[in-house]
C-alpha cells in the first residue's frame, strides 16, 4: 500500500467499501494493493548503446581528429562499482575499450581484490572519450565536451558507488582543485553516487609505496557497499 498515492489510496478504499456493501453489507478486510514500478532495463541499455554510438561519432573537441577510435566504456547495468578514469591511452585508443594495458590489467586486479569485474557487476569509463595526444592531460574545453556523456552515463547505468581513479578525475568529478593526494580518503557524491577518490593505477605502477594507500582506499569503498 506504500507505493500508492493517498489519492489512489482513498479511491482504492472507496471501490472496496463499496462492493463489500453490495455483497455482503459489511465493510470487509483487504490486502494491500502495491502498484508496480515499471521494468525499464531494456530502454536504459538501448540508451546507453545510442549513447556510445554519439561518443564514437563525436566531433564536439579537436581530439576527434586524431583519434583512432573513441571509447565510451564498458562492463554491465546497474554495476555495483563503476571506475572512472581519467582518459584512454594508447592501447585503448587502438582498441576502443577503457583500461586494457598494463594499468587496466592493474586495475582488474585491484577490482578483484574487493569482489568486483567489469564482467559481472562493474562499469569502467572515463572523463574524456578520446585519446589526448601524447597521453598529455585533458584540457578544461575537452573535459567540458565530454562530461555530458559522462553524466549521462551514470543516469542509465545507476551504479551503487563510483571509484574516481586518479587527479583529474577525481577533480572533474568533485570540482575540486586539490590534488589526489589531499582528496583521497574521504567518501564524497557525484549525482548522488557515493564516491572514493583514489590514485591512478598508472601511477601506482610508477610508485609502488602508494599501494598501501590504495588498498586503504578499496577497503573503505568496500565497507560502504558491504554496509549498504
Amino acid at each position: 500500500m506504500s507505493d500508492l498515492s493517498d489519492k489512489s489510496r482513498q479511491y482504492y478504499d472507496l471501490l472496496n467499501l463499496y462492493g463489500d456493501y453490495v455483497r455482503t453489507g459489511f465493510r470487509t478486510s483487504h490486502a494491500a494493493a502495491v502498484l508496480k514500478k515499471p521494468d525499464d532495463t531494456a530502454a536504459r541499455r538501448g540508451g546507453l548503446e545510442k549513447l556510445g554510438e554519439e561518443v564514437r561519432a563525436c566531433t564536439l573537441c579537436n581530439l576527434c581528429h586524431n583519434r583512432l577510435k573513441a571509447v565510451p566504456g564498458e562492463g554491465v547495468l546497474d554495476p555495483l562499482v563503476m571506475v572512472v578514469g581519467e582518459a584512454p591511452g594508447a592501447d585503448e585508443d587502438e582498441s576502443g575499450r577503457p583500461f586494457v594495458g598494463a594499468a587496466g590489467q592493474y586495475l582488474d586486479k585491484w577490482l578483484q581484490a574487493v569482489h568486483v569485474s567489469r564482467r559481472t557487476n562493474g562499469y569502467i569509463a572515463n572523463v574524456v572519450k578520446c585519446r589526448p595526444p601524447q597521453n598529455r592531460d585533458p584540457r578544461p574545453e575537452e573535459t567540458a565536451a565530454c562530461l555530458p556523456y559522462l553524466k549521462r552515463q551514470v543516469e542509465l547505468l545507476r551504479p551503487g558507488f563510483i571509484l574516481a581513479v586518479g587527479r583529474v578525475a577525481a577533480q572533474v568529478l568533485l570540482r575540486e582543485e586539490r590534488g589526489i593526494g589531499a582528496l583521497r580518503g574521504g567518501t564524497y557524491r557525484f549525482q548522488d553516487v557515493p564516491l572514493v577518490p583514489t590514485y591512478h593505477p598508472s601511477a601506482v605502477l610508477r610508485d609502488q609505496s602508494l599501494r598501501a594507500k590504495v588498498w586503504d582506499d578499496l577497503k573503505r569503498l568496500k565497507s560502504l557497499f558491504d554496509h549498504a
